[in-house]
């Protein structure tokens, strides 16, 4: 008996030292994300490596992405020939040239001009608008989004799209198989039955057993009929409209548009789709507007990324946001766990003098955020940027605003997840009066936030700091 535990043991050593140098010399990660990955392996050996499989290889998401980053590549190529869309803006994209250029050439992201936006910070008034959107639509719906309960405002989503498919509407429904999991075939018979098409991006390979549990399509996005997009960080669920008792008030923010950035959604959607579904579609046109507005002057890139591509051109636009802003930037994000560059463009600009402030959940959803977030907080107070911490329920928004002129909302989050690993959408917005908007609700969430000073952050406790230690030890893994 003896000797099988110590050949076991030797098996399971030799083995680790095989998988820390195939995770060296062939994921060629970044070195800090390799060095939270061997000390995983070196913790727990033989254990480690499977948990590595099931969430960070890179050679995995090299094979997997391989036909749809070239089927991406081809087609957004084709989708966005001109730099920009210009006919009339009011005021904000002239002076962000630089940051518009860098969208194009880096992501192939046009500039459109002539696009009307509602912001919507509360869930009740944007389901609201959805759903009078959704009955009204005569050609077709495309709706995606990463989580979808099976809750009562879920099923009255559901439900109208069951009817509009039944009208002949042209019914897309697109969900994330770990985020909408409870969200099946079954389920939607009647759908489907009805004429309506429905996918699941990436199942797993046996109900509710998925492998592959990286890569999740974050995105939330909607088009009715190519007139309205709708895009942001509310999922469908009865806590985004505030009926969830131990969550409280559910803050976010959502944007609907429309104007030509519609197209643009349009495009990341049916690419999205025809990855997950398999169906072919040659000529996306088809589902713009043949008599679209002309009347709006507002100016909106819609930037995605994922793991499906090198770059992370979400994040690399944050950050030129950022070094651009010369009075302040002002972010709301629910998981504020930066990497190494972006948390020195924000210490780089607070030292600057620009006002750097930042909200961020007093009371996080998941116990691992409040650690990694305070985790990097300190360096941000050191610097001379503010750090609020909402009290209120639970803030999910991600948006940036800097100096009044461009503003960024989506689905991206401030962390290492949304950078690299997940999919996700942007609309970056070059015009003051969303810029303001914005602003304006800024400062009203700041009366719902307590302030966490430098002081009070020094007092904290050394159990915390501890974890703080380890968790960003391991933070380039979450």
């Amino acid at each position: 008996m003896a000797h099988i535990i110590i050949l076991i043991g030797f098996i399971i050593v030799i083995a680790n030292i095989f998988f820390s140098f195939s995770l060296i010399f062939i994921e060629r990660k970044d070195p800090s994300t390799t060095w939270a990955w061997l000390m995983i392996m070196i913790v727990l050996p033989g254990l480690g490596f499977i948990i590595y499989l099931l969430l960070g290889q890179n050679f995995s998401r090299a094979r997997l992405f391989k036909e749809k980053k070239e089927f991406d590549t081809i087609k957004r190529r084709e989708l966005s020939k001109d730099f920009t869309s210009k006919e009339h803006e009011h005021i904000g994209g002239e002076q962000y040239l630089d940051l518009i250029r860098m969208n194009y050439t880096h992501s192939g992201a046009k500039c459109t001009y002539n696009n009307e936006v509602d912001v919507y910070y509360n869930g009740v008034d944007k389901f609201a608008q959805l759903i009078k959107d959704l009955k009204n639509a005569k050609k077709f719906i495309h709706i995606q989004y990463y989580i979808i309960r099976p809750d009562r405002l879920g099923k009255k989503i559901m439900s109208i799209l069951e009817e509009k498919a039944a009208e002949g509407v042209e019914v897309r429904f697109l969900v994330d198989s770990m985020g909408s999991y409870k969200v099946t075939r079954r389920s939607l018979r009647n759908f489907t039955k009805n004429g309506g098409k429905f996918e699941i991006f990436f199942p797993g390979i046996f109900p509710h057993v998925n492998t592959r549990i990286n890569y999740r399509n974050h995105r939330k996005m909607v088009v009715i009929d190519g007139e309205y997009g709708y895009i942001g960080g509310f999922n469908v669920g009865d806590e985004y409209i505030n009926e969830n008792k131990h969550i409280g008030f559910w803050r976010d923010t959502h944007i609907r548009i429309r104007g030509e950035a519609v197209n643009d959604l349009t495009n990341r959607f049916l690419l999205d789709w025809c990855y997950a579904s398999g169906e072919e579609i040659e000529d996306f046109s088809k589902f713009y507007p043949k008599n679209p507005i002309r009347d709006g002057d507002i100016a909106i890139q819609i930037v995605t990324s994922g793991p499906d591509h090198n770059e992370e051109y979400i994040k690399n636009a944050y950050m030129k946001m950022i070094n651009n802003a010369k009075k302040y930037v002002y972010l709301e994000t629910p998981y504020f766990v930066p990497d190494s560059p972006m948390l020195e463009a924000l210490k780089l600009s607070a030292l600057s003098g620009v006002d750097v402030r930042l909200i961020i959940p007093g009371k996080p959803d998941h116990i691992f955020m409040k650690w990694a977030a305070s985790a990097y907080i300190g360096d941000l107070l050191n610097a001379g940027a503010k750090v609020y911490l909402y009290q209120n329920g639970f803030i999910h928004a991600k948006t940036i605003v800097a100096d009044g002129k461009v503003c960024t909302v989506g689905t991206a989050n401030m962390d290492m997840r949304s950078y690299s690993l997940n999919f996700e959408v942007n609309a970056f917005i070059y015009d003051d009066r969303v810029a303001n908007n914005l602003e304006t609700q800024f400062f009203k969430d700041i009366e719902d936030c307590k302030v966490m000073t430098k002081e009070e952050y020094d007092k904290r406790s050394i159990t915390l700091r501890i974890r703080e230690s380890i968790i960003r030890l391991i933070s380039p893994i979450l």
